[in-house]
C-alpha cells in the first residue's frame, strides 16, 4: 500500500509540474537587432524588466594581442549604474527605490544580467531606465575611478579575505591553459588599474549594442501596450557591431594535474578534484547535474551520509557542477575532520565515484533524483522574476526559449545506465586536477 501511494504521489508531481510550469511568451525583433520576449501574467501587480547581454568575464578588454585586460564585463556591471546623459551620477538606484522598485545585476564568465522589479504601473519607467543604460551611459574617468575602488573592495571582501574564496580561481588556473575561462571573472586589479578610458569606451561599443542583447518584460502587463512601449524606448537605439569570438580549444587532460594553493584565511585544509566537462547545452552536462545531486544534495546524499554522518571523516563533502557555455567544471571536495588525511579523504570520495562507474544507482535513489529535479523545475519559475531570468538565459545562452517549458523532459529522459556511462566517461583520475587547498605556510622569523 505504501509503495502504491509513493508511485501515485510521483505521478501527481509529474502532472502538477507539467501544468504549473507552462509559461506562455511572445517574441519579436526590432530592426536594430534587439530580441524582445514578453510574458504576461496578471495574477499580481508586479513586473520585471531585464536585459541580458552576451558578454561575460571570458570576453577580455584592451588590446587582445598586446595587452588583454581581464575583468571588464564585471567592471561594467558596476559602471553602468553610474548614470546617463539623463540620469545623474548615483541617481539610477535612487529613482528605482523611490518608485517602489528594486534592482540588481550579476556577471558570469558567459553573460551579464541587469533587472528591475517594479509595481506594474511603473513599466514605462523600467523600460526607460534600461534604454538609458543601453543608449548613452556616461563612461568618464570619474566613474571609472569610482568603480575601480568599488571592485577592489568587493575583491577584498568576497575573495581575498574570505575563507576558501580562491578555490575556484585556483581550479580554473589549472584546468584551463588557453581558454579565457582561465581568468578570474572579477579580473586582475592590475589590469583594471592599467586600463585607459578609451579602452572602456571601446569595450562598451563592442559588446553592449541592442543586437547583442535580449530584453524581457514579464508580469502584470498588457502585451500590446508593452510592445508599443518597447518600440518607443528601444527601436531608435543604433545597432552595434556584431562581436566575433574565436577562443582557442583546450587539449584533453590525459594525466592527473597535481596542484597546491595556500589560503591565509583558513585553518582546515581541503582536497578538491576538478574535471573539465562539456558546456551546459550538451546532454552530458544535464546528466552530470544529476550526478552532482546524487553525490551531495542534502544530508541523505552519498558523500555527506558516508563521510560526515557515518564515518565522521569530514566536516564537509560534496560535488559542484559549475555550468558554463564552452566547458563546464565538475568539482568534488572534502574538508577532513580530526586526523583524517587529505589522501585518505580523497580515496573515500573516489570510492563512491568508482561505485557509480561499476554499478547502476538504485531504483530508489534514481526516483529520488527525478523528484528533486521535478521540484527544482517547479521552483525555478515560481515567480515573475525567476521566469524573466529563465527566458533571457534560455534565449541568449541555450538558443532555445522553449526550454523554459520542456527542459524537465531532458532530465526525465535520463536513465540509470546513462548516469553510469557519463561517470565512466568524465570522472577519471587521469582527467582531473587534484588540488590541495591548504592554510598558508608559517614563515620562520
Amino acid at each position: 500500500m505504501k509503495k502504491c501511494l509513493l508511485i501515485l504521489a510521483s505521478l501527481m508531481l509529474v502532472g502538477f509540474s507539467s501544468q504549473a510550469q507552462q509559461v506562455d511568451f511572445e517574441e519579436f525583433d526590432l530592426d536594430n537587432g534587439l530580441h524582445v520576449i514578453l510574458h504576461q501574467d496578471n495574477t499580481a501587480p508586479v513586473i520585471t524588466v531585464s536585459v541580458m547581454y552576451d558578454v561575460g568575464g571570458k570576453d577580455l578588454g584592451g588590446d587582445l594581442e598586446k595587452a588583454p585586460r581581464t575583468g571588464f564585463a564585471h567592471f561594467f556591471e558596476h559602471l553602468l549604474f553610474e548614470g546617463t546623459k539623463n540620469i545623474g551620477k548615483g541617481e539610477y538606484s535612487k529613482i528605482i527605490s523611490a518608485n517602489g522598485g528594486n534592482n540588481n545585476a550579476n556577471t558570469s564568465l558567459d553573460r551579464t544580467y541587469y533587472y528591475e522589479v517594479f509595481p506594474s504601473n511603473n513599466l514605462e519607467l523600467a523600460l526607460w531606465l534600461e534604454s538609458e543604460r543601453m543608449l548613452h551611459p556616461v563612461i568618464d574617468q570619474v566613474g571609472v575611478d569610482t568603480q575601480n575602488e568599488v571592485v577592489k573592495e568587493e575583491k577584498r571582501l568576497r575573495y581575498d579575505n574570505s575563507p576558501y574564496g580562491q578555490f575556484l580561481f585556483a581550479l580554473s588556473d589549472n584546468l584551463f591553459e588557453v581558454h579565457p575561462y582561465k581568468n578570474k571573472n572579477i579580473g586582475e586589479m592590475e589590469d583594471l588599474d592599467a586600463s585607459t578610458l578609451e579602452e572602456f569606451q571601446a569595450y562598451f561599443k563592442k559588446w553592449y549594442g541592442p543586437n547583442n542583447a535580449v530584453l524581457v518584460v514579464a508580469g502584470d502587463i498588457n502585451s500590446k501596450d508593452a510592445k508599443s512601449l518597447v518600440k518607443k524606448y528601444f527601436e531608435d537605439i543604433p545597432r552595434g557591431v556584431d562581436p566575433v569570438r574565436n577562443f582557442p580549444k583546450e587539449k584533453p587532460i590525459t594525466e592527473t594535474i597535481k596542484a597546491k594553493y595556500h589560503d591565509p584565511n583558513i585553518q582546515i585544509p581541503a582536497i578538491i578534484t576538478a574535471y573539465r566537462t562539456p558546456g551546459f547545452k550538451e546532454r552530458d552536462a544535464y546528466v552530470l547535474s544529476m550526478v552532482s545531486a546524487y553525490l551531495s544534495d542534502g544530508k541523505s546524499s552519498k558523500l555527506y551520509k558516508k563521510l560526515v554522518d557515518e564515518k565522521k571523516m569530514a566536516l564537509q563533502a560534496g560535488a559542484i557542477n559549475i555550468d558554463q557555455m564552452d566547458y563546464s567544471v565538475y568539482a568534488v571536495y572534502g574538508l577532513p575532520l580530526g586526523d583524517t588525511s587529505l589522501e585518505t579523504l580523497l580515496a573515500e570520495i573516489d570510492e563512491e565515484i568508482v561505485k557509480m562507474q561499476n554499478e547502476l544507482i538504485s531504483e530508489k535513489d534514481f526516483q529520488k533524483l527525478q523528484n528533486k529535479f521535478e521540484n527544482r523545475f517547479v521552483n525555478s519559475n515560481s515567480s515573475v522574476e525567476g521566469i524573466a531570468g529563465s527566458l533571457a538565459t534560455y534565449y541568449l545562452l541555450y538558443d532555445d526559449v522553449n526550454l523554459i517549458n520542456n527542459e524537465i523532459d531532458i532530465y526525465r529522459s535520463i536513465t540509470r545506465q546513462e548516469i553510469q556511462d557519463v561517470v565512466k566517461k568524465y570522472l577519471n583520475p587521469n582527467q582531473r586536477v587534484e588540488l590541495e587547498y591548504l592554510p598558508k605556510e608559517k614563515t620562520n622569523n
